[in-house]
């Protein structure tokens, strides 16, 4: 099997600091104007591209280094503990490829006789399993690392014969000294799609005390990047740039808004003299009952009660700065920006600024649209995941005498995440009565799809009869 290519991008910090003196040193030997028109061009607030480098920048990967990929990280989470948009954005996400759980259900493969009973004894060890681990809030965690560091490493513990789950953290994942394994992955000399071995450090404050983990032992969700990349990158890593803007723009528009509205009256004394306007103001504090101590300097400002009306003396103009205030021009802004956000996202507009004037959430959750067929993509991308975990779990049971040696193989784990569109319960029933007639569907798919245990509705639907 022939080299991938993709290691070479890939080098240590010294050996890139080199490539680029021998950059630059090339470089001295052409023109300098065609060297400063390039710097010129590289330093415009354009998007960072240019049709020709000339070896100063590579287009891909966006990291080269450890290094680069941890500063990523960092201002990936950065924005989502500070900043109420990048938040929301990982919550929605959240809410419609977990919702509420996904359910699980066992059958046989094409060609696989398995028993009755033995199909229920591997379903009662997925529920234990989904119980002993709480999946659920695993779930929604674990959708939350991956879009916020945009990978999750999970280690994979036999712990007395059942499955236990722990995270890594993707700090921990690293180079150690001497190795030249990128990012801490180790992959088939010949296939780097093939891992390996996971290098791990118990503690990242120490240099020493690593750990090479098989495979086997860790599963490693990444997302954004090619599957050739070591390493994921954040979901918000394209619009980091937006989000910083929009963040800015609040930040400026509320101060502005908010030193406007501080100030309510200005008084426009024309021409007078400077220490008429003084006297003036410390006969309107004394007035007013706050003129301060002798010692002190006399306050600018009355306090008039809400409703005030005011009796101004001929020669003084009054100004209110309050009403030059237009924050749809701002707020205009902040959404132009937040629509890319969401556009990245696949979202609705509404789903991350919150304005649902221009949208319906009919309409726009529909069977065909494209944020649906995003969540739904997501869901299938959870559900692999996820279902090589719970298999984990069987072959864990068997090697425990539980289970019969090999189930775990002659099955299939089916799940069913929550519906995403808008939903029509009424046209859902009766598309699923047909399904159920026309011998498509079964009735233990149909009670998954709507969030029911089939077993355990039945059993309740008996026990009401008996009563």
């Amino acid at each position: 099997m022939a080299q991938m290519p993709w290691k070479w991008p890939f080098v240590s910090f010294s050996k890139r600091q080199e490539d680029r003196s021998m950059t630059r040193s090339s470089n001295e030997v052409t023109s300098g104007s065609l060297l400063e028109g390039l710097l010129q061009d590289l330093m415009r607030d354009d998007p960072a591209w240019a049709e020709f480098l000339g070896g100063i920048a590579y287009l891909w990967p966006p990291y080269r280094t450890e290094r680069e990929h941890e500063q990523i990280r960092n201002e990936s989470r950065w924005l989502v503990s500070h900043h109420a948009f990048a938040a929301a954005a990982l919550e929605v996400r959240q809410s419609y490829v977990v919702g509420t759980g996904h359910t699980y259900t066992v059958r046989a493969k094409p060609g696989q006789n398995l028993a009755d009973d033995v199909l229920q004894r591997i379903q009662a060890e997925i529920v234990d399993f989904i119980e002993r681990d709480q999946w659920q809030h695993r779930q929604l965690e674990n959708q939350w690392r991956l879009d916020r560091d945009g990978e999750v490493f999970i280690r994979l513990f036999d712990v007395d014969g059942h499955l236990a789950i722990r995270y890594v953290e993707p700090e921990q994942v690293a180079s150690p000294p001497g190795s030249d394994a990128p990012f801490g992955v180790v992959t088939d000399p010949d296939d780097a799609e093939t891992v390996r071995s996971y290098w791990v450090r118990r503690d990242v404050m120490r240099s020493d005390g690593w750990e090479e983990v098989p495979a086997e032992e860790i599963q490693h969700r990444k997302a954004n990047c090619d599957r050739t990349m070591p390493r994921g990158l954040p979901v918000l890593f394209p619009v980091r740039d937006n989000l910083r803007r929009v963040w800015k723009l609040l930040r400026n528009m509320t101060t502005v808004a908010g030193i406007q509205a501080a100030v309510a009256i200005l008084r426009m004394h024309g021409a007078a003299p400077a220490g008429s306007v003084q006297q003036y103001v410390a006969r309107m504090a004394a007035a007013s009952g706050t003129a301060p101590p002798s010692s002190q300097i006399p306050p600018t400002y009355e306090r008039f009660p809400p409703g005030a009306i005011i009796d101004v003396p001929p020669g003084v103009e009054v100004k209110f700065p309050a009403e030059g205030i237009n924050v749809a021009n701002y707020v205009q802004a902040v959404q132009a920006e937040l629509r890319a956000v969401a556009a990245r996202l696949c979202l609705p507009e509404y789903m991350l600024s919150g304005d649902a004037s221009n949208a319906n959430y009919a309409s726009t959750l529909v069977a065909e649209g494209p944020a649906v067929k995003a969540f739904e993509r997501l869901q299938s991308q959870t559900i692999w995941w996820d279902t090589a975990i719970l298999r984990k779990a069987l072959e864990i049971a068997e090697r425990a005498g539980r289970l019969p040696a090999g189930v775990s193989q002659q099955i299939i784990i089916e799940a069913e995440a929550p519906l995403v569109q808008s939903r029509d319960r009424l046209k859902e029933a009766q598309a699923d009565q047909i399904l159920l007639t026309m011998g498509v569907v079964s009735p233990q798919t149909v009670a998954a799809r709507h969030g029911y245990d089939y077993e355990q509705e039945k059993s309740l639907t008996v026990q009401a009869e008996e009563s």
